[in-house]
């Protein structure tokens, strides 16, 4: 594949390690983030491969392709049209041709109100955000899920697959948030699931560590359960780098969705619920983790590996 001059807005856990891919795969990177000293780290990091650039209409004047990997759907379409610097948003940079990739988790309806301003300028856009956490961006393993025209993918699956593992079309532009936001909701509802059945089993007098690794060779298993306990509970280290309040946010943008479909979300509902109540016990910028706290406080105990209570404890 030849090298492309490809921009990347967002340079946090997830966005540093992908355009760190890009780069070694022999790309030009044209570097942004809100934090300045971000951008000029990772671009003195990478080499003489990356440079990092004042705003994002700079970065779009400079790419072909931009990957966008932020906070929500609001300021990805500040940072597309120019909404808080009006002038300096990628669509006053990217030529008609150019193509803008988010790889956040956002509103889908906010993506398609942004796709159709670009669209004006004859610039395109797909949604492909990702799972994986953050080992799966460092290991280029990602899971892209995408929303919009195939021949766009087809531009941008080689780049895709430089920083993942598996890439799914989901059909127009949102689709691809829509899957993300669904798939975000059932994993925060199995991370509550399983703590609470660990901590009735801790109470019963068995051990949440083997509960876990009899868990991850069940039919109970999960994502969650095979890479949060052991990790990062019962070493109380509650130390994921995803937060908290994305988790919330994303969760959000599922009961929205199930909203406007007019489908029923009873599970859902009671589970955001649930996490809107651990975030605000919770401190600012908490990791994901802080939910498994959250839920030991509500009934005094702490898991813990080895941990036996008496029957009925």
């Amino acid at each position: 594949m030849d090298a492309q001059h490809i921009g990347f807005i967002g340079l946090g856990v997830m966005g540093a390690p992908m355009a760190t891919h890009l780069a070694k795969a022999g790309h030009h990177l044209w570097l942004h983030d809100a934090q300045t000293d971000v951008a000029l780290n990772l671009a003195n990091a990478i080499g003489p491969n990356a440079v990092a650039l004042e705003d994002p209409r700079a970065v779009g004047a400079h790419s072909d392709i931009v990957f966008t990997m932020l906070p929500h759907g609001q300021v990805v379409q500040s940072v597309a049209l120019g909404l808080d610097r009006p002038g300096f948003g990628l669509i006053n940079g990217l030529k008609p041709g150019g193509l803008l990739v988010d790889t956040s988790s956002c509103e889908p309806w906010l993506t398609r109100q942004t796709a159709a301003a670009l669209a004006e300028r004859g610039i395109g856009m797909i949604d492909a955000p990702v799972s994986g956490a953050q080992w799966g961006a460092q290991a280029a393993e990602l899971v892209f899920m995408v929303g919009g025209a195939e021949p766009d993918l087809a531009r941008v699956r080689p780049l895709l697959d430089v920083m993942g593992k598996t890439v799914f079309h989901l059909g127009a532009v949102g689709c691809g948030h829509a899957m993300k936001a669904i798939n975000n909701c059932i994993t925060a509802i199995n991370l509550m699931n399983t703590t609470e059945g660990l901590l009735a089993g801790q109470r019963h007098g068995l051990d949440p560590a083997v509960m876990v690794d009899v868990l991850n060779a069940s039919t109970g298993g999960s994502w969650v359960a095979q890479t949060h306990f052991h990790q990062r509970v019962f070493n109380r280290a509650f130390d994921d780098p995803f937060k908290l309040e994305l988790m919330v946010k994303d969760m959000g943008i599922a009961m929205q969705l199930a909203d406007q479909t007019h489908t029923p979300a009873p599970v859902w509902a009671v589970a955001q619920a649930l996490w809107q109540q651990a975030q605000g016990s919770a401190a600012p910028q908490a990791s994901v983790s802080e939910v498994v706290r959250w839920m030991e406080q509500q009934i005094g105990t702490d898991l813990s590996a080895g941990a036996k209570l008496p029957s009925g404890g």
